[in-house]
């Protein structure tokens, strides 16, 4: 893989996003162990609502009412505020739908959005999640790179149908190779 993929994703010896099967998924446990990036702190945020403001500050609407999973916050060190980015997750079943991710301030956005998003890939897999949808949030480029793909908008779970946005992209563990009749089933 390219030098931009491998700098995105931090290491973790059970991590898998090859879709291949050929290493174990991780642990909750070890998906959910804070993170440093070059100088950045990764964490899972206990409250989704401290992730508020930055979604505010950016005018994405809130996934108000709905069932957040997770959410991850990136801040200047690994405990601080205030937070600089956070990522949102609602689940619906074993699909979760990614808000965010939102980025205000820092050297390199694209890289600490990158890796909100490895976090959240990590921890929606460790939590048994087989689909993670986005909408594209002129971020094609971090899609891209983890495996995302455009999707039609019937592809969405009764649960996470309604938000707005225009476009919609799916994960399943990195690989393109699936089909959409498994979705329209669940």
């Amino acid at each position: 893989m390219g030098r931009g993929r491998e700098r995105a994703e931090p290491q973790h010896p059970t991590s898998s996003r090859s879709g291949a099967g050929s290493r174990p998924v991780p642990t909750l446990a070890s998906a959910t162990v804070p993170r440093v990036w070059q100088g950045i702190g990764y964490r899972p945020l206990p409250d989704a609502a401290q992730a508020r403001s930055l979604f505010e500050f950016a005018a994405l609407p809130w996934p108000a009412g709905r069932d957040i999973a997770f959410a991850w916050g990136a801040s200047a060190a690994a405990d601080a505020e205030p937070l600089v980015g956070a990522v949102v997750a609602e689940r619906s079943g074993s699909a979760v739908m990614l808000h965010g991710p939102v980025v205000t301030a820092g050297a390199v956005p694209l890289e600490i959005a990158a890796q909100l998003v490895a976090a959240a890939l990590d921890h929606a897999t460790a939590a048994g999640t087989t689909t993670v949808f986005v909408r594209p949030q002129g971020l094609d480029r971090v899609w891209v790179r983890f495996g995302f793909i455009p999707v039609p908008e019937s592809t969405l779970p009764a649960g996470l149908a309604g938000h707005a946005g225009v476009g919609l992209y799916a994960w399943r563990g990195g690989s393109a190779l699936w089909t959409l009749r498994e979705n329209a089933t669940a």
